[in-house]
């Protein structure tokens, strides 16, 4: 069989109202458009938009998705235009293949453009159809399993950098799990593979007394539920190299320490046996306090559903547990694809394109002027990030993201009562402004018309609203102010003990305008250093700028208000 009609075939079997013609008639034209390219490996070039197809058929996307998967490179690399596309294929696929082009030219400018210019314009050109994105993941994950057929060292490890920073988040907000797992560790096996290596190997040397305990896990699971009547598939689930090794530094632990690497997940029949199966393993074993969460009555901001709870398994060992019916499992497998219905003549219910609250906010901000590099911040502090929820006191609940503060949440509710912030209370009690919040605070704001938003606040705000308006107080409402006084402040920075970072922190300092008048070495550890920069500030927006590009290299540090130095 043909590979044209086996990627029909595939399509077919979720999609019987497929166009076969266009997608036949889409396969032969770009195989003769591509017929005299190749790619590194020497490979037809036509061979990676039929992956592309391959792997969105794979995610049961709509036809003229796929469509768009296999012209996706003619615009941009071949003789093909836009009008051609247009003339053959029709409008919606035309302006699909489009957007595609867009990013495509956009990753040809990398090299003239910073990172938050190359976000800014990604998103913007999959702001009008989100299916443009669903396309570029695809692309993305596909240059990714073939990109050791790059031999230039420096470019393999900008696009594995760019895909770890960017293109793994978005799939994760999109809640495409699978494709997020396969980008990390594709990228992570590029810019840190002796330590991939060394944890796989590691992994391996370890199962053998693991995979006795993983069984008899599996087995007592398989009976308890039995035994109470639930009808619910039980898998194994290894963890990731890459998740393996981000646990095992933001913990700091061993691997021997990591007990949790084989987790399982309960596919229930419904929400009921979900919740049902979820009070048998409690009864059964001992939970662990803080590891429960409870995505199904208040699931996360990208529509992810499911129960997940840690708890003392036989042998003394911690088990991760997720529980699900099938359709949250197909959700948190393919994401914002499995909202696509189709119907007669696959009108496609687009308004999935636009569902999500946080592209449509990403897009505002955008919009709004700023420096280019915020956007980039954004996606690493808003795009990974778990959500708390938090109530204001008339009990409305606020979603923020993980470690917000009271900051972020006067801002959630509006940028009027975050410009007039004094301070706040946690479950009743007055609380630190850098508090960070947890699931189910009561917060109240307290305000003053008098009072302006503080810069130090950008030190522990986590939103992008937030920043986003205690930036624009400090360059808009104070531009005189902003350039014509010398502000004083010192940074507190904590560096791993290796060569060259302490002058990539003064290198950054330099950079961004502030002079640095003092340093102070004030802890010294084995594998850390802590130091105290006392810097001067001529130009607030120079200083907020720092702030933020210390934020994006994942730099600890925090802002130390009243300092008086030697």
């Amino acid at each position: 069989m043909s590979d044209d009609l086996q990627l029909i075939e595939k399509i077919k079997s979720y999609n019987s109202y497929v166009d076969e013609n266009i997608i036949k008639n889409a396969y032969k034209y770009a195989s003769e458009a591509h017929k005299s390219q190749k790619r590194h490996s020497g490979d037809p070039y036509i061979s990676h938009p039929l992956a592309v197809a391959n792997i969105l058929a794979e995610l049961k996307l709509d036809g003229p998705t796929i469509t768009t998967a296999l012209l996706h490179d003619t615009i941009e690399d071949t003789e093909a235009t836009f009008k051609d596309v247009k003339k053959i294929f029709g409008d919606e696929i035309a302006e699909l293949v489009d957007g595609v082009t867009k990013i495509s030219k956009l990753e040809s400018e990398k090299k003239s453009l910073t990172a938050g210019d190359n976000f800014r314009k990604l998103i913007l050109a999959t702001s009008k159809d989100i299916r443009v994105l669903l396309v570029k993941l695809a692309d993305r994950l596909h240059n990714m399993r073939t990109i050791n057929s790059i031999e230039n060292k420096d470019k393999k490890e900008r696009i594995a950098r760019e895909t770890m920073e960017i293109y793994a988040p978005l799939a994760e907000r999109m809640g495409m799990h699978k494709v997020r797992d396969e980008l990390e560790d594709k990228s992570f096996a590029v810019l840190n593979d002796e330590a991939r290596s060394l944890i796989t190997n590691r992994v391996k040397e370890i199962a053998p007394s693991r995979l006795k305990i993983f069984n008899e896990v599996l087995h007592e699971i398989k009976s308890i539920l039995i035994d109470n009547g639930i009808d619910a598939e039980v898998i194994g689930r290894e963890k990731t190299p890459f998740s393996i090794w981000r646990k095992v530094n933001e913990k700091r632990v061993s691997l021997e320490q990591i007990t949790d690497l084989i987790g399982f997940r309960i596919i229930a029949k419904n929400i009921m046996d979900c919740y049902k199966s979820l009070g048998v393993f409690h009864r059964k074993w001992s939970a662990i306090p803080g590891r429960f969460k409870d995505y199904i009555s208040t699931p996360k901001s990208n529509k992810y559903q499911s129960i997940h709870t840690t708890i003392i398994g036989p042998k003394k060992q911690r088990v991760e547990i997720q529980i699900r019916t099938s359709e949250m499992n197909d959700y948190a497998e393919r994401g914002v694809a499995a909202h696509w219905l189709y119907k007669k003549n696959e009108n496609i219910d687009k308004k999935n394109s636009y569902e999500y609250s946080w592209l449509r906010d990403l897009v505002e901000l955008l919009e709004s002027g700023e420096n280019p590099e915020h956007y980039y911040e954004y996606t690493k502090l808003q795009l990974y990030s778990d959500q708390v929820f938090c109530f204001t006191p008339n009990g409305a609940v606020i979603r923020l993201p993980k470690k917000a503060t009271p900051v972020d949440f006067a801002y959630a509710v509006h940028t009027d009562l975050g410009d007039t912030c004094t301070g706040c209370k946690i479950n009743g009690k007055n609380s630190p402004l850098q508090t960070e919040l947890r699931n189910g605070d009561h917060v109240e704001i307290l305000s003053s018309t008098k009072k302006s938003p503080s810069y130090h606040w950008l030190s522990y705000a986590k939103t992008g609203k937030a920043r986003s308006a205690i930036r624009r107080y400090w360059h808009d409402k104070l531009p005189v102010q902003n350039e014509s006084r010398i502000h004083k402040s010192s940074i507190w920075v904590l560096l791993s003990h290796k060569a060259g970072t302490l002058g990539e922190v003064c290198t950054l300092i330099g950079k961004h305008k502030c002079n640095i008048f003092n340093v102070e070495l004030v802890d010294k550890k084995e594998d850390f250093l802590s130091f105290i920069f006392d810097v001067e500030i001529k130009n607030l927006k120079d200083f907020t700028n720092l702030i933020s590009e210390l934020k994006v290299r994942s730099i600890n540090f925090k802002i130390i208000r009243h300092r008086k130095s030697n």
